[in-house]
């Protein structure tokens, strides 16, 4: 697998990552055993980046990657992040916090769940409208001086909050919803991180798992599965997003691939600085994924996935009012 290139500072990672989220929660019920194998195949099928959170599980999710990555340490990049605030006895409940007292107390809840002594990239997860992006990035910024983080990201900003923080201190990754299904990211925020050489990580590229053409009705998803509160999942937008799948799938099946493996290479295929992190909790999608890499789109391929998914052509908003709110900040 081929390396890239996350901003101008030196941070370099496999073309391809995995997100570890739904192994610990969200996506249904996980299996301990199978997403530690699924990460230790992701390594010998080339994957060096790995993205967690502290709020996944709540905080069980960063165990879980710290332990499965500890044998591989020198030879992998964690990815984490802070802001988003939850509370074991109540995983309910919800908050942001960005304050420069809470960044420090936050990575070093991360160090210790890990296992590890620095972080290789550390995101703000949600942007705090309480606290100037300034003062939470000065304070990432004294992580990085201590050693504890090697490289700074941010996730879900809007355009004039990257900039504010790249004054700052320089930041390597922005971290996005990014897919066939979620194309907003190339009105404004590509661009300017473009123009900042910062890099961009694409999360959720196989749009929450509904591009990979196993979700047929909402029955398909775990009672439990966040996915049923999804705007995009719901009722006439389900059937509508479901045609839209339906033509992935006919052009996958004419070029002899997965429709998974279609979509990701789209989002591959959209620049040397984008780095997709699709997420599985098992070995049987990962190497799915994996193989997407192989997967070459000509000019006249690009033009009609654009044809039949443009911007705005999935049905419903990517996350609920309030999820909504808090992006784009």
């Amino acid at each position: 697998m081929k390396k890239r290139k996350l901003g101008r500072w030196g941070l370099e990672v496999s073309e391809l990552g995995l997100g570890c989220m739904g192994m610990s929660e969200f996506y249904g019920r996980g299996d301990q055993f199978e997403s530690e194998a699924t990460i230790d195949r992701a390594i010998d099928l080339g994957v060096t980046f790995f993205d967690t959170s502290d709020i996944y599980g709540p905080f069980t999710n960063e165990e879980l990657v710290g332990r499965a990555l500890l044998p591989h340490r020198r030879k992998v990049q964690i990815a984490t992040k802070f802001g988003v605030v939850r509370k074991k006895e109540d995983p309910t409940f919800r908050a942001v916090d960005s304050s420069p007292a809470y960044v420090r107390s936050a990575c070093e809840a991360s160090l210790r769940r890990l296992g590890v002594e620095t972080i290789d990239l550390y995101y703000q997860h949600r942007v705090d409208p309480k606290t100037p992006i300034e003062e939470t990035v000065g304070a990432m910024a004294r992580l990085v001086e201590e050693g504890k983080v090697r490289f700074l990201g941010l996730s879900e900003a809007g355009p004039e909050t990257i900039r504010r923080a790249y004054a700052t201190h320089p930041i390597s990754a922005l971290q996005t919803e990014y897919s066939l299904w979620s194309r907003e990211p190339e009105d404004g925020i590509l661009p300017t991180v473009r123009e900042l050489g910062i890099g961009f990580v694409a999360y959720s590229p196989l749009g929450r798992g509904f591009l990979t053409g196993q979700i047929k009705q909402p029955g398909d998803l775990a009672p439990d599965d966040w996915r049923r509160t999804s705007p995009r999942f719901q009722g006439e937008n389900f059937n509508r997003n479901l045609e839209l799948v339906k033509k992935v799938e006919e052009m996958a099946a004419k070029k002899g691939v997965k429709a998974s493996q279609l979509a990701l290479a789209w989002v591959l295929a959209q620049g040397e600085d984008i780095v997709p992190i699709p997420g599985t909790k098992r070995q049987k999608y990962l190497v799915e994924n994996v193989h997407a890499i192989d997967v070459k789109l000509s000019k006249d391929d690009l033009a009609a996935l654009d044809a039949l998914a443009p911007k705005g052509a999935a049905a419903g908003a990517r996350y609920d009012e309030g999820g909504m709110a808090a992006v784009g900040r």
